[in-house]
């Protein structure tokens, strides 16, 4: 069945992976997404300071509720499923529904980076995308010194489409971006090999 973005975004049923749940993120993850957020390693490139205290995740969830009213964004959040724990984000955002293009974006807490969790979190999301929601592109802004986001992207199918020079003012920096796609129809091809990657990291 396929979705249509509207506003305001309505939650999807949970996504299962082998180790994961992929499901909107509620009030109740804020102290494990605080964990996640407030090391410095973790937010080194995204667009916003590290958290310090509990008030920091209470505003960045009430921007987030702005956005599902809007139905600009859908948050997801990472949890593991046999403990519950959140171990990370992630999201669909900036949709274009005339042209069925959207932005991804991601966060994974540091205890799990090189566990191919990630690979596995963002695999589901995509089935989403480009299932359900029925997006036809979908695009990736990424701080062209985060080497491991980029080798991300492109074990999961994506294509460097190149560099946009001095994007983004971030955090009083003036930042480059590189440019990332990924295009509905390269994805069963590029899903294969995402899966065997998830599998031989697991």
């Amino acid at each position: 069945m396929t979705t249509v973005i509207t506003a305001p975004v309505v939650a999807p049923d949970p996504i299962d992976t082998a180790r994961l749940r992929l499901r909107f993120v509620t009030e109740a993850d804020l102290p494990d997404l605080l964990r996640i957020n407030g090391v410095d390693e973790v937010t080194r490139y995204l667009p916003y300071a590290t958290w310090q205290t509990l008030a920091d995740a209470e505003a960045w969830y009430g921007r987030v509720l702005k956005r599902h009213e809007e139905g600009s964004a859908m948050q997801f959040v990472l949890a593991d499923k046999a403990s519950g724990t959140v171990v990370g984000t992630c999201l669909l955002f900036r949709f274009e529904p005339d042209n069925g293009a959207a932005e991804i974006g991601y966060a994974l807490g540091r205890p799990h980076w090189g566990t191919g969790v990630m690979r596995e979190g963002l695999n589901a999301l995509i089935d989403h995308a480009f299932g359900p929601l029925a997006l036809r592109r979908l695009e990736a802004h990424v701080d062209p010194r985060n080497l491991a986001s980029h080798q991300l992207l492109l074990r999961l199918g994506f294509t460097h489409e190149g560099m946009l020079r001095q994007r983004w003012v971030m955090k009083g920096e003036v930042k480059d971006s590189n440019v990332y796609s990924l295009l509905r129809h390269e994805w069963p091809a590029a899903a294969k090999t995402a899966g065997a990657l998830t599998a031989s990291a697991a």
